[in-house]
């Protein structure tokens, strides 16, 4: 099995699922080679309802060029509204084009401004304010230039036959219906951007937060230089680095040294110099000092990696992702998805038991089930048999298990179950003479472009 690109290796990744060459080549260099169309799950009511009963104004925007946090706080700028009452369901790349939903709570139509490349559509109202997560999912359409075209339709190929895992075999399109493309499978992992595309810590500052490494964690995040990063950074966290192997650490000394750009790094140090590091509650009251969604996030990394770890040793093993073993946890697939969108439903779920797998096994291989494995968290049961053996194999290694992460306030999870194997149907077009060719395929949400795109390219993570 082809082993993965060192850089993916710190984040549980270990293989890939082809054993093709890659393409190389590059993404993004011009705002339409990347598009992104969100699948929307939210319908609105007329704009003629109450407005007190539905006080948000939906939108749909198309962006070139534009960050979502960027855009929105743009869009309240011109609006003279709070940044608050600007909503959105999913965040999108800043190169690319972007087409998704906004909230805009108390604002009518005609108030709405004109923005520099941005395209919004009024859809009508709804009653509560969007959430990060309100879509169906994705769909893609991306253009790699530069690139060795030569290997797309082997690549394809394999992992179509990954569908089933089934032997090698030339690809072919769906069940016999009009729908363009080839079915596919790569594994569900999370992808390198879940960590930190230049400096990916965030895992292991979650992971010093699941052990109860207060101290740790903070060092990990403040501390910890990467080659990626600027000079004067890099010199400011060694400097951090210093004082914590010294008994009287000058942390004002520190947060003198650390940039301004650096605002959160610059939050706990000035905690640590105003409380002083001497109990494991100072180190937490310092780790608190980032905003609540990032509390979250070293947590959510956490779990992310501990699932890629999972993932990647199955692969490891020899066992398979696109259908159960004895004692899998399996669910099934989500009746309200979007037509031609594989999407699991894992409030719905199954043990796999001997006089149940080949049932479980054929739902899998229609796409109407999936095998799972699990973001840990103090509700989590591990699976039986050997798929359980490796997810308690994992978690000793990592010195973890789930009663780890009942920890105060953000630091809680109560953890689910994830999908370890994401299908999709994905249309290819090869232009030789141009060195480039197009993907377009739809994800759920949740789901990440890079972990097919990685199969295509075989490249740095810092590439995609």
């Amino acid at each position: 099995m082809r082993e993965a690109h060192p850089l993916e290796r710190r984040v549980g990744i270990e293989h890939y699922y082809s054993d093709a060459e890659g393409t190389g080549g590059r993404l993004r260099t011009a705002p339409d080679d990347f598009r992104v169309r969100e699948l929307e799950a939210m319908e609105p009511e007329p704009l003629d309802v109450d407005a007190g009963d539905y006080p948000h104004l939906l939108v749909r925007a198309t962006l070139r060029g534009w960050d979502t946090n960027d855009f929105a706080r743009r869009l309240s700028n011109a609006l003279g509204i709070s940044r608050e009452r600007v909503s959105w369901a999913g965040t999108k790349d800043k190169y690319a084009v972007t087409t998704q939903l906004f909230s805009l709570r108390g604002v009518d139509t005609e108030e709405l401004p004109d923005i520099d490349d941005a395209d919004v559509e009024v859809l009508g109202r709804i009653g509560r304010r969007l959430h990060f997560g309100d879509l169906a999912g994705n769909a893609f359409e991306i253009r790699v230039r530069d690139a060795d075209v030569a290997p797309v339709e082997e690549i394809t190929a394999e992992l179509h036959a990954r569908v089933s895992e089934a032997a090698d075999g030339p690809a072919r399109t769906g069940d016999g219906d009009d729908e363009p493309g080839v079915d596919v499978a790569v594994p569900n992992y999370f992808g390198h951007q879940r960590f930190g595309s230049r400096r990916p810590v965030t895992h292991e500052v979650g992971l010093c937060v699941a052990r109860g490494e207060w101290r740790e964690a903070v060092l990990t995040y403040v501390g910890n230089p990467f080659d990626a990063e600027p000079e004067a950074t890099q010199e400011a966290r060694r400097f951090v680095d210093e004082q914590a192997e010294t008994d009287d650490p000058d942390w004002g000394a520190a947060l003198d040294r650390m940039p301004g750009a650096l605002r959160f790094e610059r939050s706990m140090l000035h905690r640590l110099h105003e409380d002083g590091d001497r109990s494991a509650e100072d180190w937490r009251h310092a780790l608190e000092a980032v905003p609540e969604n990032l509390q979250r996030l070293f947590v959510n990394a956490a779990q992310s990696y501990a699932f890629n770890r999972i993932v990647s040793e199955r692969l490891s093993r020899g066992v398979p992702l696109a259908h159960p073993v004895e004692g899998d946890v399996v669910c099934f697939a989500d009746a309200d998805a979007p037509e031609g969108l594989s999407r699991p439903d894992t409030d719905r779920t199954q043990v796999a038991t001997d006089r149940r797998i080949d049932v479980m096994r054929r739902h899998c291989e229609r796409g109407r089930a999936f095998v799972t494995a699990p973001l840990v968290g103090v509700e989590t049961e591990l699976a039986d048999g050997e798929p359980g053996e490796i997810e308690r194999a994992v978690l000793d290694d990592l010195g973890l298990g789930p009663g780890d992460f009942n920890r105060p306030g953000q630091f809680h999870s109560t953890g689910t179950r994830r999908a370890v194997l994401l299908r999709t149907r994905v249309d290819t077009g090869v232009d030789a003479a141009e060195r480039a060719y197009d993907l377009s395929f739809s994800l759920p949400s949740g789901s990440y472009a890079t972990v097919l795109l990685r199969e295509y390219l075989k490249t740095s993570p810092e590439a995609l």
